[in-house]
């Protein structure tokens, strides 16, 4: 069985859920430091080379999962795995923030949709090799869709 062990935590202007940007059309555009824990400082070495990092993070503040959930931006449900919902069987988060910059084991970012105190789990650079015209957005496009019309 994997146990996480959290490298870091994260420094975010949300206090509560319901602060932080939801649906279609929300904008994650909020600042925060994702503040690594001293002893993981060295495998911060030259991520300040790349724009954008993936970060993985627990929903620490989440009970229970449901499989079957209403999002949002939706009146149909969904599998909560073509979702972003927090009520999941594992409840692990990922996040693409834009990285400003590095000040020793701390990473200012853009982009943060945590709460304040989040553990992060594991960083790694953005890299995306999927051509625009190859990717797809599900549901959400149907939506988004429905919307205009």
């Amino acid at each position: 069985m994997f146990t996480s062990r959290p490298i870091g935590s994260v420094s975010s202007p949300y206090k509560q859920t319901s602060e932080i940007p939801k649906g279609l059309g929300a904008k994650h555009e909020a600042e925060g430091v994702l503040k690594i824990l001293p002893e993981f400082e060295a495998g911060l070495t030259d991520i300040e080379g790349f724009s954008h990092l993936i970060v993985l993070w627990e929903f620490d503040r989440s009970d229970g999962f449901a499989l079957v959930g209403t999002p949002p931006s939706d009146n149909r449900p969904h599998g909560v795995f073509a979702t972003r919902s927090p009520r999941r069987p594992n409840p692990i988060g990922l996040t693409v923030v834009e990285l400003l910059r590095r000040e020793g084991a701390s990473l200012h970012v853009r982009g943060v949709d945590m709460l304040d105190g989040t553990p992060i789990l594991d960083i790694k650079p953005y890299l995306s090799s999927v051509p625009s015209d190859k990717f797809r957005r599900g549901w959400l496009a149907e939506v988004e869709a429905r919307q205009k019309q």
